[in-house]
């Protein structure tokens, strides 16, 4: 073992050592990336009408409001206004520098005005305008793919407003006028959450000009398991779905979106999908492969729509009749209900839930059976009580995270508890749930976007919550949903550190310090009323009392007293679990600190068992901490 590591050491320092002097070499004066006569774009090809008339120039910069630009050689599609579309492409090049930098502005359409970097003809960078016919500097560090040829495409495919894009000074360069936001390795970053989903695309910030900020992950869309993969969509500023698969909920794969938007401007917001299995829709051609059939509405909110798959998800194609139903609301969430073989939808709007069936997911009715003061991003389950199948219960989840449980028959929900939260955290929202796992192992296993405050100078921004598992109990306050990590977080576990029968006393610390950033915790607890016991975890207390628990908000209580906590522990992110879930708290931080440890005070605190795992990073491109 030791033998392969400083092998493996040593191939890794001579590599670095190769692409240093690679790199070395290839340091000079910046490389013009075109030039331009005066009316044509030389030996670049054009398609479309968008940049038939050349470059703008002169007199025209003005005119065309077109403004720092830094050559008197601006490629813009703006010379005919905004409807003309269409690409402009440079020969093939090789890259010799770290980084390709140039001025960018025009519109804020991802894919449809923005400059691209073409490798093998596929795009592996990508950067838009800011709704601004202002020039502000860009570039892209492409060291990692030097001695590659390469192409830039310049692409206006919108019409509009905005449907536009202006660039010059495209160069390559060592020295960029405006560096990337982040040069470190993908999934390597320095706040990157090593066991928390985030996004890789990267886009350009319309709020910040200039600055890339992403890839922006909202509200979560569609979650459902389908033929041994999990698939998780999200929203990215309603523009598309991004999309990952995973077969442990654990190890995400991110795949190119989803699908985008049908045109510039129109939106995609949030939804769900299903499977098709009995093909109802005849969207399939072959029923033995079912369409995946995802809803989302356009950004009238009236406009409900439909793309659907028939390779797993890997191709969307939007669904030539859309909008299938046009209706005042939005989130549309979409299931079979069996016992009425019809399908079930239900849509946000006026501060309720509307209920809507079909049978054949093309054309849908009104119940007139609204549930009202709800809000936003409605989920809507089965789960038994107690584990038992033969007493099973619906329960609708909010997008704010509050549930109430009660019975359904296909057209009507009645609510027969109180509304109570999920999660008592600051940082829980937009949750669902995956549809489809009763073709798996059955298990209703939950995510919530974790809104929060942005990564500053990442590359991406915002994280979704580790999966829970949620069940449903009798209690003596009646039926409650309990929320707690899957079991799959053991394939993380790398060794760990235990601790039996510890009593500590008022003031006294047992100090832990677990390896590394990242952890999970597991104690059963003895907390007499009047005493409590803090976990100080990288700075940031989780505090206990023998009812309570706070964790980034104000104390909330258990029905009866403390006995159990678990704890996961990310980059970016606290998770605590009371009591096998009674009450979950999720929570945005950025530790300030390292180290973990217990103290007890107002009285003494029994530690009966504690056991912290150091975690290995999920990401295969990552590093453990």
């Amino acid at each position: 073992m030791k033998t392969r590591l400083i092998h493996a050491v040593g191939f890794c320092l001579m590599t670095f050592a190769i692409q240093l002097a690679f790199q070395a070499n290839c340091h000079g004066e910046d490389l013009a990336i075109g030039r331009f006569g005066s009316t044509n774009y030389g030996d670049w090809k054009a398609t479309g009408t968008a940049f038939r008339l050349g470059p703008a120039a002169d007199e025209l910069l003005p005119k065309l409001e077109i403004e720092n630009a830094s050559d008197n050689r601006v490629v813009s599609s703006e010379m005919e206004g905004d409807a003309p579309t269409g690409t402009l492409t440079s020969p093939e090049f090789k890259i010799v520098r770290n980084y390709i930098s140039f001025r960018i502005g025009g519109g804020d359409y991802e894919r449809d005005t923005c400059v691209n970097l073409l490798i093998n003809g596929q795009v592996v960078k990508s950067a838009t305008g800011w709704r601004s016919d202002r020039l502000v500097p860009a570039s892209w560090a492409v060291s990692r793919f030097l001695g590659q040829k390469a192409q830039v495409q310049i692409v206006d495919q919108a019409v509009g407003d905005w449907g536009h894009i202006n660039v010059d000074h495209l160069v390559q360069t060592d020295k960029p006028e405006r560096l990337p936001v982040v040069t470190e390795p993908l999934y390597r970053e320095s706040l990157r959450p090593q066991f928390h989903f985030t996004a890789r695309q990267w886009t350009m910030d319309r709020l910040n000009p200039g600055m890339q900020q992403e890839g922006w992950v909202n509200d979560l869309n569609g979650l459902i398991y389908y033929d041994g993969e999990y698939h998780l969509f999200a929203q990215r500023w309603a523009k598309c779905w991004i999309h990952a698969v995973s077969r442990d909920l654990v190890h995400w794969t991110e795949l190119a979106p989803a699908f985008w938007e049908e045109q510039p401007g129109s939106g995609d917001q949030s939804g769900t999908c299903v499977v098709d299995y009995q093909n109802t829709s005849g969207l399939s051609p072959d029923p033995a492969h079912p369409a995946m059939v995802a809803f989302f509405p356009r950004w009238d909110n009236r406009s409900q729509c439909i793309a659907y798959s028939l390779d797993h998800g890997r191709t969307w194609k939007h669904y030539e009749k859309n909008p299938i139903l046009v209706h005042p609301e939005r989130d549309p969430k979409v299931f079979w209900y069996a016992p009425g073989n019809h399908w079930v939808m239900m849509l946000y709007g006026d501060s309720q839930y509307h209920i809507l069936t079909s049978t054949n997911l093309l054309s849908w009715q009104d119940e007139h059976h609204p549930i009202k003061d709800s809000f936003e991003c409605p989920d809507f389950f089965q789960l038994p009580v107690d584990g038992d199948p033969n007493q099973m219960k619906w329960v609708l989840i909010q997008g704010n995270g509050n549930y109430s449980i009660g019975s359904f028959d296909g057209t009507e929900f009645k609510e027969e508890t109180g509304r109570h939260p999920c999660d008592v955290g600051p940082n829980f929202y937009a949750t669902q749930t995956w549809g489809n796992t009763e073709t798996g192992d059955g298990r209703r296993i939950q995510v919530a976007w974790m809104r929060e405050p942005p990564f500053l100078d990442m590359p991406f921004n915002q994280q979704i919550s580790f999966p829970c598992e949620l069940t449903l109990h009798g209690t003596t306050n009646g039926l409650r949903v309990f929320r707690a990590p899957i079991r799959e977080i053991a394939l993380l576990h790398h060794g760990q550190d235990t601790w039996t029968n510890r009593t500590l006393n008022a003031g006294q610390v047992l100090p832990l310090e677990p390896a590394g950033r990242l952890f999970h915790l597991r104690a059963e607890l003895n907390i007499p009323v009047g005493a409590r016991l803090t976990f100080n975890i990288r700075g940031v207390p989780v505090i206990l009392t023998s009812q309570t628990v706070e964790s980034g908000n104000s104390p909330a209580s258990v029905m009866d007293h403390i006995q159990t906590v678990e704890i996961l522990v990310d980059r970016a992110s606290i998770e605590t679990f009371v009591n096998q879930g009674e009450i979950s708290s999720t929570r945005f931080v950025l530790p300030n600190e390292n180290g973990l440890s217990a103290k007890a005070e107002g009285g003494s605190v029994t530690i009966q068992s504690l056991t912290i795992y150091p975690l290995n990073s999920a990401w295969k491109d990552g590093m453990g901490d």
